[in-house]
């Protein structure tokens, strides 16, 4: 018995199903070819552009490059150029000066200064000692050596130019120049602050005062609420007369327990890291640290926080942290946090501070925590708190609010305490670490009662995307 084969169905050339079956291989086609065409050129952008920072950097290098000997006074100018940008009502330039090191010794501490066009008043030209925030510690990362030198400074640097005021602007040790790095170091901070104000005063064209204020932003608002400390013991020469601190990385307890295990903790953990393993060379800071953490540690250290951040982005979607528990739990970090965190100032010291409600980096509930402690310890705090506003965007929100307290306390008005009003974000609680923790040496890496925080519903944060 023979059998017939059913018959093959085809479709004409002509027919409908034909070209629309043509048409969408097509569209896959050039879909594809879209696709490896944006691809390619995304590689070739990124190869041109870090070799176009490489180039940048190569042609700075011998500014940044500390002489054999450092002169020993602190705020001495090595070497001073213009910084090349458009700086509205004023002129700005890139400096290398002295500053003091961890022991007291003379390093050399990159920066910028800002100049008003405007004639300088009688005794001298007000000051504004600004903080930059967290970069990344690269060198490329250090705001004067970058293509964005005005970061940060929208809002506010104009108007003290307009004002006839002078600005000083810290690199912080290690970072736009060789030397230990010093991110959250609240010390040395202050110094390089402190140092780049005295700077800015040897600086025949600046004709700056004795009479400043601080000025910073997240880790920039951890150097300035230092400054306040220290200043006076640093430079007793000089008249620190107020403080501002925009979304400060104030309460770092809070913050390290909160972020260790999410994306925050692959851009500030091993800025961190490096740090304070530098300040303490005899405390274990490894011990927590993931593999993979020290596997990309090198590599994240030679970004700035974007990269940094992306590539913790991406590790994180695959289950990846850089921490293996929390730092609390940590003899190492506990401590070395306590040790950094910032004191309330005392009512002499005048402090603006703002936040914005929408932080997940810093975290506002942070900085609600701290307002409810430094009220309570008698500082003299006015509070500005940003509705909707997240931590990137804080400072150049905040900056004209801000520069109406600076003026006002040149000018010898006071700012209204306003400790009365509650902070708009519920605060965290405070961190409590186990005893066994803070009794055990600083060599040793990590105790079992690792405990997840619990901040308070509607806070939990969550990295900006």
């Amino acid at each position: 018995m023979s059998t017939t084969a059913p018959p093959v169905e085809t479709t004409p050339p002509g027919d409908p199903k034909h070209q629309k079956l043509r048409l969408f291989t097509i569209i896959g086609v050039i879909a594809v070819v879209i696709i490896l065409a944006i691809g390619t050129l995304l590689v070739v952008k990124t190869v041109s552009d870090k070799h176009t920072v490489a180039e940048r950097q190569a042609e700075l290098e011998p500014f940044y490059t500390p002489p054999d000997t450092i002169p020993p006074e602190p705020g001495t100018i090595i070497r001073s150029e213009p910084l090349g940008v458009d700086v509205p009502g004023g002129t700005g330039f890139r400096v290398l000066y002295t500053s003091t090191g961890f022991k007291g010794e003379p390093v050399a501490v990159s920066g910028m200064m800002f100049v008003s066009n405007k004639p300088a008043p009688p005794g001298g030209r007000p000051v504004i000692g600004w903080a930059h925030g967290t970069v990344g510690l690269a060198p490329q990362c250090a705001p004067s050596r970058s293509k964005n030198v005005l970061g940060d400074t929208n809002n506010w640097l104009n108007t003290a130019m307009d004002r006839g005021w002078a600005v000083s602007a810290t690199d912080y040790l290690g970072l736009g120049t060789p030397g230990p790095k010093s991110y959250l170091i609240g010390d040395q901070e202050a110094k390089d602050v402190v140092n780049s104000v005295r700077a800015l005063r040897n600086f025949e064209q600046a004709e700056a005062g004795k009479r400043w204020v601080v000025w910073g932003h997240s880790q920039g608002g951890h150097s300035a609420l230092w400054t306040g400390t220290l200043a006076q013991e640093i430079a007793p020469e000089l008249n620190l007369i107020g403080v501002g601190a925009a979304a400060p990385a104030a309460e770092l307890l809070v913050i390290m327990q909160n972020q260790w295990a999410g994306k925050i903790g692959w851009v500030i953990g091993p800025e961190a890291l490096v740090s304070f393993q530098d300040r303490y060379p005899d405390r274990d800071f490894g011990a927590i640290v993931s593999d993979i953490g020290n596997r990309q540690l090198n590599t994240l250290v030679n970004e700035c926080t974007t990269g940094a951040a992306l590539q913790g982005i991406t590790i994180e979607q695959f289950g990846g942290q850089f921490f293996k528990s929390s730092p609390i739990d940590s003899p190492a970090w506990a401590q070395t946090a306590i040790e950094q965190t910032p004191q309330p100032l005392p009512a002499s010291m005048p402090l603006f501070m703002s936040e914005g409600t929408n932080d997940t980096i810093v975290l506002s509930g942070s900085n609600a925590l701290m307002q409810e402690q430094w009220c309570k310890a008698g500082s003299d705090m006015a509070v500005q708190w940003l509705g909707g506003v997240g931590h990137l965007q804080v400072a150049i929100a905040s900056g004209p609010t801000f520069m109406e307290w600076a003026v006002g306390q040149f000018e010898g008005r006071k700012a209204p305490r306003n400790c009365t009003f509650p902070p708009a974000s519920a605060p965290y609680p405070a961190v409590t670490v186990p005893p066994e923790v803070l009794a055990a040496p600083a060599t040793q890496g990590t105790s079992n009662t690792t405990e997840a925080a619990n901040p308070p519903a509607g806070t939990t944060p969550s990295p900006p995307s």
